[in-house]
């Protein structure tokens, strides 16, 4: 017989856990317990409730112990987790998988995929959930080895058609840089739910194919299901690097119809889209909407104004967030001193250099140096960029844009010796080769240094380099047409533009212009020679194609995926004058807007 509960303990522990007739009611115990366990939010509760499991007998309890490993994985608590797990005498497939997970959720993929490796020498098969976690710490971790390896294990297991295990797929490829295999796991689907059609879009946003994030989020819209906002926010992340403003504003619309303009994740993509889109005015707008801004949507704000030549409104954006309270964070470093390069701000860029981390404790990266060399170098202070940059250890992927910066301001200053060691840099470590050629080749033409120019064109020959053509484009309605340098044939209306072109520079040559002259030409990226064909560059084509197609008083943009050539930026600035119109350029570097014969970057980009 059981021996009767000492009457001190039933006091103690005052009963919910027994019977009026002082009988143990282990069935309404346990689900109480469970009960107190998801309730837990604190550690004290937690340790209580954990105490109470095991002065009740339920220590071995599975269902139990899962329960309140999840409770201290909620707390990040994981050791105490793990020590559990340790503990159990017969884990079963959810205390391996939750376990895993809070390993991902304390930045341990690693441990995680360890833990999995070791689950295969267990009795216990995994299920759907344990293949969708141990894809996302594949993911986490950006490991597409191991992740291919678990893809395998999906199929020979059986579950290549569940939907929750597919989607972590596709986004694990996505994020790995493998669209095409996202992309043929999101074909074999039999069923396809909103997280699936989310992760595909969102892949395809995340590895620069925006066109076909839109394409694939247009499909979407013809089986009538409502976009969530994560979906969203991937086409609006996508609107924003193709500069299609069109199609941005129908995606707001979409977001407010759909309830989710109050979704500061929604709101902070909306405000980087309209600030890559040209329309500052708009990301103000939706800026100011947002209650209590944090840190992210403040810097999409602070790199669109310094990108836009909004200084002032850079600093400003700044100052009001620190004395909030917010503390900014590498990226708003690197918008404050992009707005500090591009406007020639030498002493105060240096000056947030030096506070990032004596005042807000932000250790500077290569990206924050670069900037820094860049800034020095377009003001002429070239020694002291090359010896910072010399200064900086940096392995070669992180080093291509310092030196690349250095190549391109030094070729603009005329220093063929800091921009042929910088070239030479670059392609020793195999980055950005096409440019750095070019680059040095416009360097010493320059220079008059003409078998220098020879030679380098001859050695880009003999090892296949060949650089980025010019492209640029304009959208009107809801198409985007595309226009490549020197090539008449493809563009749309091509006849009509090139002659429009042409009565455009007869009045130009009237005002002054002379095209192709005092050097401009050969420091340009995409560098044709002759003045013919500086004047059939991708951006002027784009132009006059907007200029022939757009109604008078609406703002022709045009996106350009080089940086835009000195000769076209005089050009762009008389045809403003010229035909009373506002034209926005945005290229690598920075937006331009043309009006009235001048441009917001003051001729400093």
């Amino acid at each position: 017989m059981n021996k009767p509960l000492n009457r001190n303990l039933h006091s103690a522990l005052a009963s919910p856990f027994l019977s009026r007739q002082n009988q143990p009611l282990f069935l309404h115990s346990k689900t109480q317990i469970v009960e107190q366990l998801q309730d837990s939010k604190d550690p004290l509760s937690l340790t209580s409730t954990h105490t109470n499991v095991q002065k009740f007998g339920f220590s071995n309890d599975t269902f139990i112990t899962n329960h309140l490993i999840n409770g201290y994985i909620r707390l990040k608590k994981i050791q105490d987790a793990q020590q559990l797990f340790d503990e159990m005498p017969e884990p079963n497939v959810v205390s391996w998988t939750s376990l895993m997970a809070g390993f991902i959720g304390t930045g341990k993929p690693k441990t995680a995929l360890w833990l999995f490796g070791y689950m295969a020498w267990s009795p216990v098969v995994p299920n759907a959930f344990t293949f969708a976690t141990v894809v996302n710490a594949c993911s986490v971790s950006a490991d597409l080895k191991i992740g291919r390896k678990v893809h395998a294990q999906v199929e020979i297991f059986g579950f290549q058609s569940n939907l929750v295990v597919c989607s972590s797929l596709i986004d694990m490829y996505g994020k790995s840089n493998d669209v095409d295999e996202a992309k043929r796991v999101f074909d074999l689907m039999g069923e396809r739910n909103i997280v699936s059609w989310t992760s595909m879009i969102t892949a395809y946003a995340q590895n620069a194919m925006g066109h076909h994030a839109l394409e694939l989020f247009r499909e979407f819209n013809s089986l009538s299901i409502r976009p969530n906002h994560f979906m969203l926010c991937s086409v609006i992340n996508a609107c924003a690097s193709l500069g299609r403003l069109v199609t941005g504003k129908v995606t707001h619309g979409a977001v407010i119809r759909n309830g989710h303009d109050s979704n500061d994740v929604v709101a902070t993509a909306l405000v980087d889209m309209y600030a890559k889109c040209g329309c500052l005015d708009y990301s103000n707008g939706v800026f100011n909407k947002i209650k209590n801004p944090s840190v992210i949507p403040y810097t999409s704000m602070i790199v669109g104004a310094a990108k836009y030549g909004r200084v002032k409104l850079s600093f400003k954006l700044f100052q009001e967030m620190t004395e909030r309270g917010i503390s900014p964070n590498d990226v708003t470093f690197i918008g404050v001193l992009h707005a500090c390069s591009h406007s020639g701000l030498v002493d105060e860029g240096l000056e947030y250099l030096h506070s990032m981390y004596h005042k807000y404790g932000v250790v500077p990266n290569t990206k924050h140096y670069t900037c820094v060399v860049d800034m020095l170098g377009r003001i002429g202070r070239l020694d002291e960029a090359y010896r910072i940059a010399k200064s900086i250890h940096v392995k070669p992927d992180e080093g291509a844009l310092l030196w690349g910066t250095l190549l391109a301001t030094s070729r603009l200053q005329g220093r063929v010796d800091i921009a042929v060691e910088a070239s030479k840099w670059l392609i020793e470590s195999n980055q950005q080769v096409a440019a750095a050629y070019v680059a040095m080749s416009n360097a010493y033409a320059v220079a008059g240094r003409w078998e220098n120019v020879h030679g380098t064109r001859s050695e880009m020959k003999r090892n296949g380099v060949s650089k980025e053509p010019g492209c640029s484009w304009v959208e009107i309605k809801d198409y985007t047409y595309v226009f490549y340098a020197g090539d008449v044939d493809s563009c749309p209306r091509g006849g009509e533009v090139v002659s429009f072109l042409r009565e455009l520079e007869g009045r130009m040559k009237e005002r002054g212009y002379v095209g192709g002259s005092n050097g401009l030409v050969f420091v340009d990226v995409e560098e044709e020679t002759k003045e013919e064909m500086v004047g059939l560059h991708s951006e002027r084509l784009a132009l006059g194609f907007g200029l022939l197609s757009v109604p008078k008083g609406v703002t022709i943009r045009v996106m350009k995926n080089l940086r835009m050539c000195r000769d076209c930026h005089e050009a762009f600035k008389l045809i403003s004058e010229i035909v009373q119109r506002d034209f926005v350029v945005r290229d690598v570097n920075r937006f331009h807007h043309f009006k009235d014969g001048s441009c917001t970057c003051r001729d400093f980009w």
